[in-house]
């Protein structure tokens, strides 16, 4: 279980957890990706410590990361179904999905709401969430570099609806055709 790494006093700490929503989206693809976030949050709210701190409960639903949690279902949906779309799979199209639904998805749920719970103004709580995007970003970069790396030495594993479809394995013409 990562530990948690509050910067700046922050409400919502840093943590590895966003990687695993960018990577259930874009090797499970939509549905599989968006359930295995809600069975994470299920367990959860039982009470399992698995956020970070060992955080669980109830509790965590109505503090200043929920919308964040929520953020998980639906970032690892929209990555997942960018993802499924694509009929090839590339480094920078699963880099694309995972900025849209792990970064974009993630903040535009997880600001409004983390300014409701906290009191402090929209602006005040998106400036400080400026401070992710790094991390963010290299997190995207990992997913995607996982994605492409275990889709290549594991083409079953790929979201793609019709088989997995890289440069290193498309069809060429012989020589001697």
């Amino acid at each position: 279980m990562p530990g948690p790494l509050a910067l700046f006093g922050n409400a919502v700490p840093i943590t590895l957890q966003t990687l695993g929503v960018m990577l259930a989206g874009a090797l499970l693809g939509a549905w599989r990706g968006a359930l295995a976030m809600l069975t994470f949050l299920a367990l959860v709210a039982a009470g399992l410590p698995l956020l970070s701190g060992g955080r669980g409960g109830p509790g965590v639903f109505v503090g200043p990361s929920a919308g964040y949690l929520v953020g998980f279902v639906v970032g690892a949906a929209v990555i997942g179904l960018i993802v499924q779309r694509f009929t090839t799979l590339s480094f920078w199209r699963v880099l694309a999905a995972c900025v849209v639904g792990g970064m974009l998805v993630m903040y535009a749920l997880g600001i409004p709401l983390q300014s409701l719970v906290t009191g402090f103004s929209l602006r005040t709580v998106a400036t400080g969430a400026l401070m992710y995007l790094p991390g963010d970003l290299l997190k995207a970069v990992v997913a995607a570099s996982v994605t492409v790396g275990v889709v290549r030495a594991y083409p079953a594993a790929s979201p793609l609806r019709h088989g997995v479809k890289t440069p290193e394995n498309q069809p060429t013409a012989s020589p001697a055709a």
